[in-house]
């Protein structure tokens, strides 16, 4: 079986709409990245979609909580919870601004996300593909779309921004 992972580069009968949907709710993301760079977290945002609607946003706050799950995604989840009044979130889709990191995903398998959406991919640590793909375990209850790439470039120049940034803190050379 092959892989169901699909990327935004590889479009082909996706409706123009739909993509330029994911552009703009991925971009919603890449703000809330923004604000944990400026907070000095590493910058992974994230937004949940409900019927069109964004419902939830959060970044990453792990720093800022003292908390390792304060994850980008595991913030979103539950203010969308909060926001549907069910910790079943199977009519909405999950954007962010980099692969899932095996806790994520496995949070998004379990509140049952139709889709996550990420930009950039983590080869090294992703849980949607990178490392191992629990979204679309089949020994799992339930199993996410995915679709990576999206804005990717941006997201992935973002992270890329801060570890430099953090490097040259530190006195690193680059």
């Amino acid at each position: 079986m092959g892989s169901a992972i699909s990327f935004a580069s590889s479009y082909s009968g996706e409706s123009m709409a739909a993509s330029d949907l994911d552009q703009s709710f991925m971009g919603e993301a890449l703000r809330q990245a923004e604000k944990a760079f400026k907070a000095e977290e590493v910058p992974i945002g994230a937004v949940v979609v409900r019927a069109g609607k964004i419902i939830a946003k959060a970044y990453n706050q792990v720093e800022l909580l003292k908390d390792a799950t304060a994850h980008a995604e595991m913030l979103a989840i539950t203010q969308a919870e909060a926001a549907v009044g069910d910790w079943r979130l199977n009519d909405c889709d999950l954007y962010v601004t980099k692969e899932p990191c095996p806790m994520c995903a496995g949070a998004l398998v379990h509140v049952r996300i139709q889709r996550v959406i990420f930009g950039c991919p983590d080869p090294r640590g992703g849980g949607a593909g990178g490392i191992l793909n629990l979204l679309q375990m089949p020994s799992l209850n339930h199993r996410c779309e995915i679709t990576g790439g999206v804005r990717g470039e941006e997201c992935a120049k973002l992270l890329q921004s801060f570890f430099r940034a953090r490097r040259i803190g530190n006195g690193e050379e680059i």
